[in-house]
């Protein structure tokens, strides 16, 4: 399979085997339908639920339909050919690991959320392949999937973080033992708290705890997808998220106008289901923030992307809150490398806002990726 004479040949990679497979889906049907034809031919790449990449079949839904989900099923198994001359994919003759070259790959975007994908590995193999690709290196990826590690880059860099514990290897012993958090510890934390998997995505695997009594089912369930769980302190304030997209060239990356997520009457927090399924929050785009309270998210937003040395693009989410003295102060919640990626995403809403349509966003990505295929040498 040869490719279109003067045209660039992106590999949009999408699926994966993490909690976050139907999310990643949309976000790749979104990215192929805004590359220009043009430009660009695309080769669809899905990762099954069980980790095989395939061409997927014709046809295949990529978008939530009447609240049901898609899921990278059937198609043509491909792998990448690992030689870094090759740079390009391979169809798997059945039942082997070998195959034909298909064809060669000028750039990819993974467009994936989650583990096997957004923490590094995925990046770590395009590395191997010598591919370019949009988006945070190995490092980045790894450590901002990483709840623990990115509240302690973050706190390096002099960025406030909210009040959390950390629980290793969260098993059904530990989850069985309400005292594994000890006394002063919630005291410390108050109620309600978050528990939450220390490296996870889209609000998966994640309880309220209003009374300590929930806490080991609200371990048990969040170490059902990371051995590792975060307790985080609730934080009062407004929900802020900030854009932030690599530099045209040299120069310091670029903030989008903030957005607040408004949650409606009776709902209690911003799960998967309010995030994706239900109608349950209201979105200002842009916040209505003061130009100073926007310039102060848009200069921590920038100040993030770098302390997680980001590339491509980053959503920075934050709790602004009142400090101490009754004075503004910004919560960094975490950093995602690979937002949820559609047009009616908040990254993609939040860039619109500020001038940047979606196509656009894409190609910037794209170019940039290209840009830097001359990665350093690992």
């Amino acid at each position: 399979m040869s490719g279109q004479p003067g045209k660039v040949r992106v590999a949009v990679v999408f699926g994966g085997r993490s909690e976050e497979h139907a999310i990643s889906c949309v976000s790749g049907g979104a990215v192929m339908a805004a590359l220009d034809p043009e430009r660009y031919e695309v080769v669809p790449v899905g990762i099954a639920r069980d980790g095989r990449w395939v061409l997927p079949d014709p046809g295949q839904r990529l978008t939530i339909t009447d609240g049901a989900l898609p899921e990278v099923t059937g198609g043509t198994p491909v792998a990448l050919v690992g030689d870094p001359e090759a740079r390009g994919l391979a169809v798997l003759d059945a039942g082997s690991a070998v195959g034909a070259a298909l064809t060669e790959i000028d750039v990819v975007f993974p467009v994936l959320h989650g583990t096997y994908g957004e923490d590094g590995t995925v990046q770590g193999l395009l590395e191997m392949t010598g591919l370019p690709y949009v988006g945070s290196g190995v490092f980045a990826s790894a450590a901002s999937m990483d709840k623990e590690f990115t509240k302690k880059l973050l706190a390096a860099a002099g960025l406030p973080q909210g009040d959390h514990e950390v629980l290793r290897d969260a098993d059904g012993a530990v989850c069985a033992d309400p005292g594994f958090l000890d006394e002063a510890a919630r005291e410390r934390l108050g109620l309600p708290v978050f528990v939450k998997p220390a490296r996870a995505g889209s609000s998966i695997g994640i309880t309220r705890v209003t009374d300590w009594s929930q806490f080991p089912a609200a371990v048990a369930e969040a170490a059902a997808v990371d051995p590792k769980v975060i307790v985080e302190a609730a934080v009062p304030g407004r929900e802020i998220e900030c854009g932030v997209l690599a530099a045209r060239g040299s120069g310091l990356p670029e903030a989008s106008l903030p957005a607040e997520i408004r949650l409606r009457p009776g709902v209690d927090w911003y799960d998967f289901a309010a995030k994706y399924l239900d109608d349950a929050a209201d979105f200002d785009i842009p916040a209505d923030l003061t130009p100073e309270q926007t310039a102060a998210v848009q200069k921590a937003a920038r100040r993030a992307y770098l302390a997680m040395d980001c590339q491509g693009l980053a959503r920075v989410d934050f709790f602004l809150t009142e400090g101490p003295d009754g004075e503004d102060e910004l919560v960094i919640n975490e950093v995602n490398t690979m937002p949820g990626f559609t047009p009616i995403s908040m990254f993609a809403r939040m860039w619109a806002a500020s001038g940047v349509e979606f196509a656009e966003i894409v190609d910037r990505l794209v170019t940039g990726a290209l840009a830097g295929a001359a990665r350093p040498a690992r």
